[in-house]
Protein backbone atom coordinates (compact mmCIF):
# COMPACT_ATOMS: atom_id res chain seq x y z
CA UNK A 1 0.00 0.00 0.00
CA UNK A 2 1.06 3.61 -0.60
CA UNK A 3 3.05 5.45 2.19
CA UNK A 4 3.07 9.47 2.78
CA UNK A 5 6.40 10.20 4.58
CA UNK A 6 6.12 14.08 5.24
CA UNK A 7 4.15 16.99 4.87
CA UNK A 8 6.21 20.14 3.91
CA UNK A 9 4.50 23.52 4.52
CA UNK A 10 5.76 26.84 3.50
CA UNK A 11 6.41 29.29 5.62
CA UNK A 12 7.44 33.20 5.74
CA UNK A 13 10.00 32.66 8.36
CA UNK A 14 11.47 28.96 8.97
CA UNK A 15 13.53 29.56 12.07
CA UNK A 16 10.41 31.25 14.31
CA UNK A 17 8.00 27.74 12.48
CA UNK A 18 10.67 25.77 13.55
CA UNK A 19 10.64 26.63 17.31
CA UNK A 20 6.92 27.02 17.46
CA UNK A 21 6.18 23.07 15.91
CA UNK A 22 9.54 21.74 17.77
CA UNK A 23 7.51 23.34 21.19
CA UNK A 24 3.85 22.52 20.23
CA UNK A 25 3.80 19.60 18.54
CA UNK A 26 7.33 17.58 18.04
CA UNK A 27 6.36 15.74 14.85
CA UNK A 28 10.03 15.36 14.09
CA UNK A 29 10.43 14.07 10.46
CA UNK A 30 6.99 13.98 9.44
CA UNK A 31 6.38 17.69 9.37
CA UNK A 32 8.80 19.72 7.13
CA UNK A 33 9.71 23.68 6.47
CA UNK A 34 10.89 25.47 3.64
CA UNK A 35 10.46 29.16 2.76
CA UNK A 36 8.13 30.42 1.32
CA UNK A 37 8.64 32.15 -2.39
CA UNK A 38 4.99 33.73 -2.47
CA UNK A 39 2.73 35.28 0.22
CA UNK A 40 -0.53 33.43 0.83
CA UNK A 41 -3.81 35.05 3.05
CA UNK A 42 -6.73 33.78 4.49
CA UNK A 43 -7.22 29.82 4.28
CA UNK A 44 -5.03 28.29 2.96
CA UNK A 45 -7.52 25.37 1.47
CA UNK A 46 -6.47 22.68 3.93
CA UNK A 47 -6.17 21.96 8.07
CA UNK A 48 -3.62 19.53 9.47
CA UNK A 49 -5.14 17.17 12.11
CA UNK A 50 -3.50 15.43 15.16
CA UNK A 51 -5.43 12.48 16.92
CA UNK A 52 -4.20 11.07 20.65
CA UNK A 53 -5.61 8.57 22.36
CA UNK A 54 -7.55 10.72 25.47
CA UNK A 55 -9.03 14.15 26.42
CA UNK A 56 -6.15 15.03 28.38
CA UNK A 57 -3.96 14.27 25.71
CA UNK A 58 -5.62 17.18 23.34
CA UNK A 59 -5.61 19.41 26.06
CA UNK A 60 -1.63 18.93 26.51
CA UNK A 61 -1.29 19.57 23.10
CA UNK A 62 -3.71 22.45 22.63
CA UNK A 63 -1.82 23.99 25.56
CA UNK A 64 1.63 23.76 24.43
CA UNK A 65 0.62 24.81 21.05
CA UNK A 66 -1.47 28.49 22.72
CA UNK A 67 1.75 28.72 25.21
CA UNK A 68 4.04 28.71 21.87
CA UNK A 69 1.81 31.34 20.09
CA UNK A 70 -0.93 29.74 18.21
CA UNK A 71 -4.45 31.12 18.61
CA UNK A 72 -7.19 29.55 19.31
CA UNK A 73 -9.67 28.98 16.44
CA UNK A 74 -12.15 26.29 18.18
CA UNK A 75 -11.57 26.07 22.28
CA UNK A 76 -11.03 22.31 23.05
CA UNK A 77 -14.52 20.59 23.95
CA UNK A 78 -16.77 17.47 23.97
CA UNK A 79 -19.25 16.48 20.97
CA UNK A 80 -21.03 13.87 19.65
CA UNK A 81 -17.70 11.81 18.00
CA UNK A 82 -15.29 12.64 20.75
CA UNK A 83 -13.57 15.33 22.03
CA UNK A 84 -11.22 17.78 20.53
CA UNK A 85 -10.14 21.68 19.46
CA UNK A 86 -8.43 23.61 16.65
CA UNK A 87 -5.73 25.96 16.64
CA UNK A 88 -4.44 28.54 14.25
CA UNK A 89 -0.59 28.70 14.22
CA UNK A 90 1.73 31.51 13.82
CA UNK A 91 2.40 31.00 10.22
CA UNK A 92 -1.40 31.10 9.47
CA UNK A 93 -1.79 26.86 9.11
CA UNK A 94 -4.85 25.28 10.98
CA UNK A 95 -4.26 22.32 13.34
CA UNK A 96 -6.55 20.10 14.48
CA UNK A 97 -6.45 18.56 17.94
CA UNK A 98 -8.95 15.56 18.73
CA UNK A 99 -9.70 12.31 20.21
CA UNK A 100 -12.64 9.57 19.63
CA UNK A 101 -11.97 8.79 23.31
CA UNK A 102 -14.28 11.10 25.39
CA UNK A 103 -12.55 9.41 28.74
CA UNK A 104 -8.75 9.39 30.07
CA UNK A 105 -7.68 6.56 30.85
CA UNK A 106 -4.49 7.72 31.83
CA UNK A 107 -1.66 10.47 32.82
CA UNK A 108 -1.89 13.14 29.84
CA UNK A 109 1.27 12.54 27.10
CA UNK A 110 2.01 14.63 24.32
CA UNK A 111 2.24 11.64 21.57
CA UNK A 112 0.02 11.59 18.76
CA UNK A 113 -1.55 8.28 16.73
CA UNK A 114 -2.26 9.59 13.36
CA UNK A 115 -1.04 12.89 11.75
CA UNK A 116 -3.63 13.22 9.34
CA UNK A 117 -3.74 15.96 6.40
CA UNK A 118 -7.03 17.31 5.21
CA UNK A 119 -7.39 18.50 1.69
CA UNK A 120 -9.96 20.88 1.11
CA UNK A 121 -11.38 20.24 -2.62
CA UNK A 122 -13.51 21.99 -5.15
CA UNK A 123 -15.07 18.61 -6.02
CA UNK A 124 -14.88 15.77 -3.56
CA UNK A 125 -15.66 12.44 -6.25
CA UNK A 126 -13.61 14.01 -8.80
CA UNK A 127 -10.44 14.04 -6.51
CA UNK A 128 -11.57 10.98 -4.80
CA UNK A 129 -11.11 8.65 -8.87
CA UNK A 130 -7.68 10.97 -9.67
CA UNK A 131 -6.67 9.89 -6.44
CA UNK A 132 -7.64 6.37 -7.05
CA UNK A 133 -5.61 6.47 -10.57
CA UNK A 134 -2.94 7.73 -8.88
CA UNK A 135 -2.58 4.37 -6.44
CA UNK A 136 -4.89 5.31 -3.29
CA UNK A 137 -7.39 2.90 -2.22
CA UNK A 138 -10.20 4.75 -0.38
CA UNK A 139 -10.43 3.68 3.25
CA UNK A 140 -13.71 5.35 3.71
CA UNK A 141 -16.00 7.51 1.82
CA UNK A 142 -19.25 10.07 3.22
CA UNK A 143 -20.49 10.44 -0.39
CA UNK A 144 -19.89 14.17 -1.88
CA UNK A 145 -18.54 15.39 1.68
CA UNK A 146 -15.67 13.34 2.78
CA UNK A 147 -13.00 10.45 1.65
CA UNK A 148 -10.59 8.78 3.96
CA UNK A 149 -7.73 7.26 1.89
CA UNK A 150 -6.10 3.95 3.47
CA UNK A 151 -2.50 4.05 3.25
CA UNK A 152 0.09 1.57 5.04
CA UNK A 153 0.19 0.68 8.39
CA UNK A 154 3.70 2.05 9.14
CA UNK A 155 2.47 5.30 7.13
CA UNK A 156 3.90 8.22 9.11
CA UNK A 157 1.41 10.55 7.65
CA UNK A 158 -2.61 9.39 6.47
CA UNK A 159 -4.85 11.81 3.96
CA UNK A 160 -8.21 12.39 3.64
CA UNK A 161 -10.62 15.11 1.15
CA UNK A 162 -12.89 17.43 2.39
CA UNK A 163 -14.86 19.79 0.40
CA UNK A 164 -13.23 23.30 0.64
CA UNK A 165 -15.86 25.48 2.44
CA UNK A 166 -17.18 22.53 4.38
CA UNK A 167 -13.25 22.58 5.90
CA UNK A 168 -13.24 26.36 6.60
CA UNK A 169 -16.08 25.75 8.09
CA UNK A 170 -15.28 22.97 10.86
CA UNK A 171 -11.78 25.03 11.20
CA UNK A 172 -13.95 27.95 12.47
CA UNK A 173 -12.02 29.82 9.45
CA UNK A 174 -13.34 31.80 6.45
CA UNK A 175 -13.25 30.08 3.38
CA UNK A 176 -11.88 32.76 1.19
CA UNK A 177 -7.55 32.96 0.21
CA UNK A 178 -5.73 34.06 -1.87
CA UNK A 179 -2.16 32.64 -2.84
CA UNK A 180 -0.32 28.91 -2.93
CA UNK A 181 -1.42 26.55 -0.27
CA UNK A 182 1.90 26.56 0.32
CA UNK A 183 2.26 22.43 1.04
CA UNK A 184 3.63 19.94 -0.46
CA UNK A 185 3.31 16.42 0.26
CA UNK A 186 5.97 13.55 -0.08
CA UNK A 187 4.93 9.96 -0.71
CA UNK A 188 5.41 6.95 -2.90
CA UNK A 189 3.04 8.70 -5.07
CA UNK A 190 5.28 10.37 -7.05
CA UNK A 191 5.51 14.26 -8.00
CA UNK A 192 2.42 15.16 -9.29
CA UNK A 193 -0.37 18.44 -8.73
CA UNK A 194 -3.66 17.34 -8.63
CA UNK A 195 -6.97 18.84 -9.65
CA UNK A 196 -6.98 21.62 -7.11
CA UNK A 197 -3.08 22.73 -7.17
CA UNK A 198 -1.67 20.63 -4.29
CA UNK A 199 1.71 19.77 -4.78
CA UNK A 200 3.14 16.21 -4.35
CA UNK A 201 7.15 14.98 -4.29
CA UNK A 202 8.68 11.77 -4.53
CA UNK A 203 11.03 11.18 -1.53
CA UNK A 204 14.47 12.04 -2.46
CA UNK A 205 16.58 9.25 -2.27
CA UNK A 206 19.17 8.90 0.58
CA UNK A 207 23.03 9.22 0.22
CA UNK A 208 25.16 6.44 -0.11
Amino acid sequence: MSTIASVTLDVADTEAAQRFYSAAFGLGARLRLRAAEAPSTGFRGFTLSLVVAQPADVDALVGAALEAGATALKPASKSMWGYGGTVQAPDGNVWKIATSAKKNTGPATKHVDQFVVLLGVADVGASKRFYVEHGLAVGKSFGPMYVEFATAEESPVKLGLYRRRALAKDAGVSPEGTGPHGLAVTGTLGAFTDLDDYLWEAPVPAAA
